[in-house]
């Protein structure tokens, strides 16, 4: 990771925007643990004070979150979504199951419109992930994969201004899985996601947003195991 090194710049907004691309870009992925301080002085070439002052004014947008003992993890991609993050950190849990039902299901049914071979490939990947982490038993796993699975079905939907809504809501609608599944995976709290696929898959628009609303947390019982 070079760091380039503009002379007019502060190096400490360097390292900040360098970190920031790290994120952005995806290289880093929301709940990933970033490089240590020492590892990040030693890619970037700059003192253990620079690279500190760089992480702790993300994490004050809310990009990264410090844990002591633990390391710094990625909190989310925008310092929008940092400050939506923080916005709905105490929110009523229905009312944000709602807002994020009404997301994925209008999502789901203009992706059975608009979605493309790749689309497909991408879902299908992602599914497969998704049932992957359940299998595997890691509730945060499953999470992360649940919440990429469902930003697939937003990407397939081709509407840039709701892909963009549904990123910076990530966080709180991730939060709000783990309220519903809780630590531990439990066989009877799974709820597949086979059946909105296929309904996006079979250019069905009502019945993808049906089957979305369904899979929402907080929603129905599932149709199938």
């Amino acid at each position: 990771m070079a760091l380039s090194s503009p002379r007019r710049t502060p190096l400490s907004d360097q390292v900040i925007a360098q970190l920031r691309a790290q994120i952005t870009s995806g290289e880093w992925p929301v709940g990933s643990r970033i490089p240590t301080e020492a590892a990040l002085v030693e890619q970037l070439g700059v003192a253990r004070n620079t690279v500190r002052e760089a992480v702790r004014a993300l994490a004050h947008n809310g990009l990264l979150d410090i844990r002591q003992g633990s390391g710094t993890y990625v909190l989310a991609t925008s310092e929008l979504a940092g400050v939506m993050h923080r916005r709905f950190a105490d929110a009523d849990q229905g009312q944000v199951a709602e807002l994020r039902s009404a997301l994925e299901t209008s999502a789901a049914a203009l992706a059975a419109r608009r979605r493309t071979a790749h689309d497909l490939e991408l879902l299908d990947g992602a599914l497969a992930r998704r049932e992957a982490a359940w299998h595997s038993g890691g509730a945060e796993d499953f999470v992360q994969a649940d919440a990429a699975f469902h930003q697939a079905v937003v990407a397939a939907a081709h509407n840039d201004v709701l892909l963009a809504v549904y990123a910076d809501l990530g966080e709180a609608t991730r939060e709000l899985l783990r309220h519903d599944i809780g630590p531990e995976l439990i066989a009877e709290r799974y709820i597949g996601h086979q059946a909105i696929l296929e309904a996006i898959r079979a250019g069905d628009v009502e019945r993808a947003a049906v089957e979305a609303g369904r899979a929402a947390p907080g929603g129905c019982a599932p149709t199938e195991a």
